[in-house]
């Protein structure tokens, strides 16, 4: 989760997500990042949400309502703010451990601190998703990267469908 540098700017964009909770559960989607932008005056709230098959613009309308209200109520966060509701994109970064496990058969991009097996920069399907590791599923077989070594990763947009 972005938000501003801080254990207060912390707690409160963890409050934020207990509180759209149910909205998440109730719609069956996936709440992929919260960004916190600002302050003082004038605040922007942006969740980026998906569920399998994609968000449509009535999801997220109907998710901005509803997140709004309950945010209203719970005075989070206090003041003004813009809300703001989208995709988080085909081509996303993957960073949290709930989006690597959804990410599991999709095909994902790696780039790595040092060379793994003389690359930089791996391409496959996420094959598994270990404590200590990601195993992709490459066209010359299996190659497993230890998760300390992973600098970003991103989901690659595969127009070959199931391989």
């Amino acid at each position: 989760m972005r938000v501003s540098v801080g254990t207060e700017a912390h707690a409160l964009s963890e409050a934020i997500e207990a509180v759209v909770a149910p909205v998440v559960r109730a719609h069956g989607l996936m709440l992929v990042d919260v960004e916190l932008r600002g302050g003082g005056r004038r605040t922007t709230l942006r969740f980026f949400i998906d569920k399998p098959g994609g968000v449509s613009i009535a999801d997220c309308q109907r998710f901005s309502e509803e997140v709004g209200d309950l945010l209203d109520v719970a005075n989070l966060p206090s003041g003004s703010y813009d809300l703001e509701v989208s995709s988080p994109g085909l081509d996303r970064e993957l960073k949290r451990e709930r989006e690597l496990r959804w990410a599991v058969g999709k095909r994902v991009r790696v780039w790595t601190r040092e060379p793994v097996d003389g690359r930089r920069e791996l391409e496959g399907r996420l094959a598994e998703v270990g404590e200590e590791s990601l195993t992709l599923a490459e066209p010359d077989g299996r190659r497993e990267i230890p998760r300390a070594l992973v600098a970003k990763m991103r989901l690659e947009v595969d127009l070959r469908g199931p391989a």
